[in-house]
């Protein structure tokens, strides 16, 4: 019997500056007040859905650097298999938190999983990038998600392989550059030609998903933004975990917007990356 999901986008070490009034601009010095290290990317997607019940195996490469033993340490903390080998340098993402949003300064390697690493997990759903559907065993149920690098790339021709994903999630901005299309309402229903269901994130408008030629939205509850890093990695997470446990569309968006904008009140993904019973609780409590 395999793994609950495994993870194959890669992983980062985030540093994240908190405290910052604003994003120094050009020949600008800003003053934190605090700087913060914690696992970050498909790191944060995979504690997600670890402290959600999955048994979950990160199948991207890390670092044999210290920043990359420093996030297998944290991975394996929190019940994850690390199963990607190793690279020269670490994935690492300097994270500024201002003005209810954020900026990134990244070095990214771009590792990508072994397909035979991926297949020899036989996990039951894969997380994995547009550029690594070819990668991805026969029989686990596919969820790709993007970031800008691969949203600019891929604007405009998706690969066909795209029609095996039971879904593709992304954020607005990548959503209406990869389609062309006016609106997250037509950039939904553009994206489900290619895949079975497409969600679109919305930040604090909550996300929207086209599937069977529906479309069906949740609303994001009302939260004091500190940092939204990692919130859309946890929507992956929470929509796993919802899907797994057989809930329908609807109820997949509702956990997963919750999921994210329980997040975001606090500095890095993974400090608001809640447990189980916590968020059955908050659903409780917005019932």
């Amino acid at each position: 019997m395999g793994v609950d999901l495994a993870v194959a986008t890669t992983a980062f070490v985030d540093l994240t500056f908190v405290g910052l009034e604003a994003v120094p601009r050009p020949g600008q010095e800003r003053y934190a007040r605090d700087l913060l290290r914690s696992p970050g990317g498909g790191a944060i997607t995979a504690i997600g859905a670890a402290r959600l019940g999955l048994d979950v195996a990160l199948a991207s490469p890390l670092g044999a650097d210290v920043e990359g033993r420093e996030l297998a340490n944290a991975l394996v903390d929190e019940g994850v298999a690390c199963v990607g080998g190793e690279i020269e340098r670490s994935a690492v993402s300097v994270v500024m938190p201002a003005e209810g949003d954020r900026a990134f300064v990244t070095y990214d390697p771009r590792p990508r999983v072994a397909a035979d690493i991926l297949a020899a997990l036989a996990p039951r759903a894969v997380v994995l990038g547009l550029g690594d559907l070819e990668r991805a065993p026969d029989g686990a149920w596919l969820y790709v998600s993007t970031g800008d690098a691969d949203a600019a790339a891929y604007a405009g021709r998706l690969p066909a392989a795209l029609a095996r994903a039971r879904a593709i999630v992304v954020n607005e901005p990548e959503a209406l550059l990869l389609t062309g299309a006016p609106d997250a309402d037509a950039a939904a229903h553009a994206l489900a030609e290619h895949a079975a269901t497409a969600v679109v994130t919305l930040g604090p408008g909550g996300a929207v998903a086209a599937g069977d030629g529906e479309l069906r939205r949740a609303e994001a509850p009302p939260t004091d933004v500190v940092d939204t890093t990692g919130a859309g990695d946890l929507f992956i997470a929470a929509y796993v975990w919802a899907d797994l446990e057989g809930e329908p569309l609807a109820e997949r968006l509702t956990w997963a917007t919750l999921y994210a904008a329980m997040s975001i009140g606090v500095p890095t993904g993974i400090a608001g990356a809640a447990r189980l019973d916590e968020l059955l609780s908050a659903a409780k409590e917005k019932a």
